[in-house]
């Protein structure tokens, strides 16, 4: 039975189970009968003897010289009337003056009497001459109470059992119809069973759910688990993690979904049930990637919910920045290389050609330009990763035609905020400002983007402006949405950027605010500073 499926176990100990009750109760009902039936006879007898003794014909025929005579058509006629088998009256000696078989009268009767001398009714079962009988022995008793006769009227057992054997059929139909009843629930109850169990048997079941317990905890990718109308089912200790919510326990049932504290986009995700890949959301302080499939078993069609995997891509997306950023200076590296190459041809040919003063005046004025633009961004009491930055995106300025200009106040210092943050904040509204002023085209057309950062109290103010032809929208707070985007739909890394600048100020306790009219649209950032010593 080890190999048996539960459907299979269940079904059998129901159906023993069910058998045994039935057997129980039909054995029950059987001797219920019995009792009753023997009961009936007594409650018969006893009540046909006690009216034979009342009659006055009795005391008459005791006093007679020939009471056979008398009684005997008589208790002939009862057992006709009654149905009952004999009716025996009889001397106080126990000489029968009445018989169903006219060759027993004169002779004693067969069976106790003590107690009808003694002047009681009584009942009992006892052999005769007609066979085991059910009797009920009755005496007769005169004006002064002394007994003159006694009365017997009984059935034989045969009689008994008739009525009893009458009653069988029921009996068992009841038998039958319960087993049946009992059977056919054991049977539906088994196949249910086999349908929620997949055929297994409790060892496999108990396996599989070690190993999913297992697996369940020990992925690095968060599982969440919601049925089909919605409602959260499980979720491991990494989904906990993930999303900022407390972890399973085992003796408490999951919360509702509508209760968690997690992004709304997230949550109707999960609540939708449909299918996704690879989707990205936003929470407080992580970026994940989603997808969703829905959980169907072997062989089924209909899903039973909905399985969600969470990965972590916070750190991988903080890496892409940096990785950005510093193809974004290798870049500027590069072409401020081939420039410099050019400017170096420029000067070797001008002392070639014997232009000394000419030669001078050029390295001169260009040595002062690249000195201008480190002088710019560069400074011993700044931030060394922003700087980097900016150095990398007005080299990447210069190569798109965009004038890009810095205001930084040196009273500013970032060290109390992350790098990633920074290079979040400012890289994704710097990227944006350049793709907005690119669309001004037209030999007339002037590309500015102006960068500002100053410090106002005990915060920071960045503020990124260019003179682009604007948002366009009247609401322009769904541009930090996920997955919004001004440009084509097409192009890879789209509506995620504006999203990241929102996360990484409202991690940071900051302000976000946008205005953009058709001459150009302006970010500013509003960043809390670390204050020591009574000072920010």
């Amino acid at each position: 039975m080890r190999g048996w499926s539960i459907a299979r176990q269940l079904f059998l100990g129901s159906l023993l189970f069910v058998t045994v009750i039935t057997a129980v109760v039909v054995t029950l009902a059987f001797l219920d009968s019995r009792d009753r039936a023997y009961a009936q006879a007594t409650q018969n007898t006893t009540a046909i003897a006690t009216t034979i003794a009342d009659s006055p014909l009795l005391l008459e025929a005791a006093k007679s010289s020939d009471p056979s005579a008398l009684l005997q058509p008589y208790a002939l006629s009862v057992i006709a009337g009654t149905k009952v088998d004999f009716v025996t009256i009889m001397a106080p000696d126990r000489t029968r003056w009445t018989h169903p078989d006219p060759s027993q009268i004169g002779k004693p009767y067969i069976g106790s009497v003590d107690q009808a001398l003694a002047g009681k009714t009584f009942t009992e079962i006892t052999a005769g001459t007609l066979g085991p009988s059910v009797r009920s022995i009755v005496p007769v008793k005169d004006s002064a109470g002394k007994v003159q006769a006694m009365v017997a009227v009984g059935v034989t057992v045969s009689t008994v059992e008739i009525t009893l054997n009458a009653r069988i059929p029921v009996i068992i139909g009841l038998g039958l119809g319960l087993l049946a009843v009992g059977g056919l629930v054991s049977w539906l109850l088994g196949r249910y069973l086999r349908r929620v169990t997949l055929g297994w048997g409790p060892k496999r079941l108990g396996q599989l759910f070690s190993y999913y317990e297992s697996v369940l905890h020990s992925v690095r990718d968060g599982l969440v688990l919601v049925d089909r109308s919605g409602e959260l089912v499980m979720y491991n200790d990494q989904a906990a993690d993930l999303l900022g919510i407390p972890r399973p326990s085992d003796n408490t049932e999951p919360p509702a979904l509508a209760t968690l504290e997690i992004p709304a986009s997230l949550k109707d995700l999960l609540a939708s049930g449909r299918s996704v890949r690879d989707e990205i959301h936003l929470t407080e302080e992580r970026l994940l990637v989603v997808s969703q499939d829905p959980a169907v078993l072997p062989g089924g069609r209909l899903a039973e919910g909905t399985v969600t995997t969470l990965q972590d891509h916070t750190d991988l997306r903080r890496l892409g920045d940096e990785l950005r950023s510093t193809r974004t200076f290798t870049d500027a590296l590069r072409a401020q290389t081939h420039e410099h190459a050019n400017r170096m041809h420029t000067v070797v040919s001008l002392l070639e050609l014997g232009r000394t003063n000419q030669a001078l005046a050029f390295a001169t004025e260009d040595l002062s330009l690249s000195q201008h633009l480190v002088d710019e961004v560069i400074d011993a009491e700044k931030e060394p990763v922003l700087a980097a930055l900016l150095m990398g995106k007005l080299a990447q300025a210069s190569e798109r035609a965009i004038e890009l200009e810095v205001s930084w106040d040196e009273s500013v210092s970032l060290e109390s905020i992350s790098p990633h943050d920074v290079l979040t904040i400012v890289g994704n509204l710097l990227d944006n400002a350049m793709d907005a002023v690119a669309l001004n085209e037209g030999p007339e057309s002037s590309r500015l983007i102006r960068l500002e950062l100053r410090k106002e109290n005990t915060e920071a103010l960045l503020k990124v402006s260019d003179n682009g032809p604007g948002i366009g929208l009247a609401d322009t707070s769904v541009i930090f949405q996920r997955g919004f985007s001004t440009k084509e739909a097409d192009e890879t890394g789209r509506g995620i950027g504006l999203a990241l600048v929102r996360q990484s100020v409202q991690r940071l306790g900051g302000q976000l605010t946008v205005t953009s009219e058709e001459s150009g649209t302006v970010f500013s950032v509003r960043l809390p500073l670390r204050i020591e010593g009574g000072k920010a």
